[in-house]
């Protein structure tokens, strides 16, 4: 007993080093069997695993101290309030913000970007970069933002999100017909780098939180899914934002 208690702080680092296995023992495997080289700049490499396993700990650990319990707090309040104009305009500025803070779409957006005006799409100029990036960024934040006011409507009205989400995707084929092919992968991959490590945790507390406050809601059925439509949204606005340029 008093093992587990002294152990109970360093449950963090245990978990994330479990989860970082996989990885190390595929990068292990493929180095030393496969490829039969050793591994360059070992120091360095095992520092830089240090570094991921402890910073991989701290954020896991916040977000069960501090980003799910503000999620599911802030939920339960507008829930309790009762002001759907306030809820629907929380969920919407906060699928906006989070999104353009999210390093991936920051990266994702700048090599586009780059990539494009090496192709030729923009002017090879470092305001148009800067501007095409800007104007994918926002974008996919609205799409985000739009994507969360609507699924905050689904727990409302008790929509099935199958449908939604199905609904969603015939428009997202049809439209690929019609967006430019520059922009086609960049409107597929926005749907994935938009649900990373800053919108996620505070979307799903959000609907769980509010999927837990309304009566007649179930929180495993209605409280996921926010997700899903925060995932759609970006490839149906990036292609509307691909045809418009």
């Amino acid at each position: 007993m008093n093992l587990r208690y002294l152990a109970q702080p360093f449950r963090p680092l245990f978990e994330a080093a479990r989860d970082l296995m996989p990885i190390i023992l595929v990068i292990l495997f493929f180095q030393e069997l496969v490829l039969k080289q050793p591994i360059p700049n070992m120091e360095e490499m095992l520092i830089g695993m240090l570094m991921v396993l402890l910073g991989l700990a701290l954020f896991v650990r916040g977000l069960e101290i501090g980003l799910f319990p503000l999620g599911e707090s802030m939920a339960f309040a507008f829930a309790k309030k009762g002001n759907v104009f306030w809820l629907l305009l929380f969920a919407f500025l906060l699928g906006f913000g989070t999104t353009v803070a999210e390093p991936a779409l920051i990266a994702v957006a700048g090599k586009a970007a780059e990539i494009a005006a090496q192709g030729g799409v923009i002017e090879s100029t470092q305001e148009a970069v800067e501007s095409y990036a800007d104007g994918l960024r926002m974008t996919v934040a609205l799409s985000v933002g739009t994507a969360i006011v609507l699924g905050v409507l689904r727990i409302l009205k008790g929509w099935p999100l199958h449908f939604c989400i199905i609904g969603g995707y015939f428009v997202v084929v049809a439209m690929t017909y019609f967006a430019p092919d520059e922009i086609i992968g960049i409107a597929y991959d926005s749907g994935g780098v938009t649900t990373s490590t800053i919108t996620v945790p505070l979307v799903t507390a959000l609907g769980v939180g509010l999927a837990s406050s309304i009566r007649g809601r179930n929180p495993m059925l209605d409280g996921f899914g926010l997700i899903a439509f925060a995932s759609l949204l970006p490839m149906i606005f990036v292609m509307l934002y691909g045809i418009m340029i």
